[in-house]
């Protein structure tokens, strides 16, 4: 018996000596026979990716890891995994007073999971939530509970009363809790207190930025798309707050003086901010901040869509903010500004499907594929380092980027995106569109965090 005891007693004192072995040689995955698009040149080169674990060890030529796992790519693109920079993976729609009146915990958590796949499916390896999801989708999803991107959440919206996220019924007084504020999903901020107790909560419940709702919108029931919510202070004790955790602010601004107020505030990410001129441009470098913009907005039948259409407060608003913003492609083209990708999707995972191919499509449309490509991979992953050393809940690598010490969040897609944007996973349709497979055909391999979620070569 103590002969039996002392050998229990040895493997115990050797067992973390080979656990610590077994970790130390972490898992290794050879991409061979690629031609590399590397997030920011305007070109590919030919070369072979090796990951280790969970990040890029080496892209060249001649890699020599003979324990690896090979991917041989036949001649094929690899690049970053895209990065979406606004959605809304927790609203599901039709309508906003739908979700406030008839959506519970469970109907929008279900709704968050789907949207997290289809995400990643559709070749996005991270996402930004911009409002309405706090911490616990990402915790599903980087513990293996779920399938989805790495997600930077914002929390609750914080909106003034009547603004872009006063989400409460039509008849609610001021002051009383919602569907939306219970589950700090959106939240009233209506003082430099609230500013401040809002967005510190918002970080407590697992946010990585927050989101100030500054103008109105479209389709929304109580704000004119012209709306200068928030006094200046407001906006200040939204950055100071941020600034409390290392991390910034995102800003939903549409009109000139909004985004410039808001950038003056200190704002480092301006979203929508359709009245983007050269002068702003100037300023955001200045700065050293980023704009992401919901190209559908410029899309013409955007008058026909129903939720504009049927509507005739929306159809005038709709109007209206056409005309300001006619201006933003040929600004943004002569001044060009650091621009990521933004969908700002409301709706089933099916109808999100479609507009996130259609986005990508707009991107190619007005700016052209490189433009477009570094929009979805490299700015993304530099937006995405705003959120800082503490507060990033990604901090060991890079993201948008192929490079030794990145991340390995990897796409393969049959074709060079730089001559035929459509390999992306492109679709030219937005409303009148069949529905698109889970997966476009064209996206080979699906890569994230060093684990391969789809791979249709071999």
């Amino acid at each position: 018996m103590a002969k039996i005891s002392r050998a229990f007693a040895l493997i115990l004192m050797l067992l973390p000596a080979v656990l610590f072995a077994q970790n130390s040689t972490p898992s290794q995955t050879l991409f061979t026979n690629v031609k590399i698009f590397d997030g920011k040149q305007n070109k590919l080169m030919d070369g072979n990716v090796l990951v280790e674990g969970n990040l890029i060890a080496k892209v060249g030529r001649n890699i020599d890891a003979p324990g690896a796992m090979v991917v041989d790519g036949g001649g094929r693109t690899l690049l970053p995994g895209f990065i979406e920079n606004h959605a809304h993976l927790m609203l599901p729609g039709p309508t906003l007073p739908a979700m406030e009146a008839n959506s519970t915990w469970e109907d929008l958590a279900i709704h968050g999971a789907k949207m997290a796949e289809m995400y990643l499916m559709q070749g996005f390896t991270t996402v930004r939530d911009a409002g309405g999801a706090n911490g616990g989708l990402r915790r599903a999803i980087d513990a293996g509970t779920i399938i989805g991107p790495r997600h930077y959440a914002s929390g609750a919206f914080l909106s003034t009363r009547g603004g872009h996220a006063d989400f409460a019924n039509y008849t609610a007084p001021v002051g009383q809790s919602s569907n939306f504020s219970r589950l700090n999903m959106a939240q009233e901020v209506d003082s430099v207190a609230d500013v401040q107790k809002y967005g510190r909560n918002n970080f407590r419940m697992g946010a990585t930025q927050l989101k100030f709702m500054q103008s109105g919108g479209v389709v929304s029931a109580f704000d004119p798309w012209q709306l200068l919510a928030g006094s200046q202070a407001e906006i200040e004790a939204a950055v100071q707050v941020a600034n409390e955790y290392g991390s910034y602010v995102m800003a939903h601004s549409y009109r000139k003086e909004a985004i410039i107020n808001a950038l003056n505030a200190g704002v480092r990410s301006i979203e929508h901010g359709f009245m983007f001129d050269c002068e702003i441009s100037e300023l955001m470098e200045e700065k050293n901040a980023y704009i992401t913009t919901n190209l559908t907005a410029f899309d013409p039948g955007l008058l026909d869509i129903p939720a504009v259409r049927d509507v005739p407060a929306s159809l005038a608003k709709a109007k209206s903010a056409s005309a300001a913003f006619e201006d933003y492609l040929d600004n943004m083209r002569k001044c060009p500004a650091k621009r990521g990708f933004h969908t700002d999707c409301v709706g089933t995972v099916a109808a999100c499907n479609i507009q996130i191919a259609y986005e990508k499509h707009l991107n190619h449309e007005f700016f052209g594929p490189h433009t477009s490509l570094v929009a979805m991979t490299s700015v993304g992953g530099e937006i995405a380092a705003m959120t800082g050393k503490f507060t990033n809940p990604y901090p060991e690598g890079k993201l948008g980027v192929i490079e030794e010490g990145a991340y390995a969040d990897i796409l393969i897609i049959d074709g060079n995106p730089l001559e035929d944007f459509s390999v992306v996973g492109t679709g030219d349709k937005w409303f009148d569109a069949e529905p698109r497979p889970e997966s476009p055909e064209t996206i080979r391999v699906i890569m994230k965090d060093g684990k391969i979620y789809k791979n249709t070569l071999n």
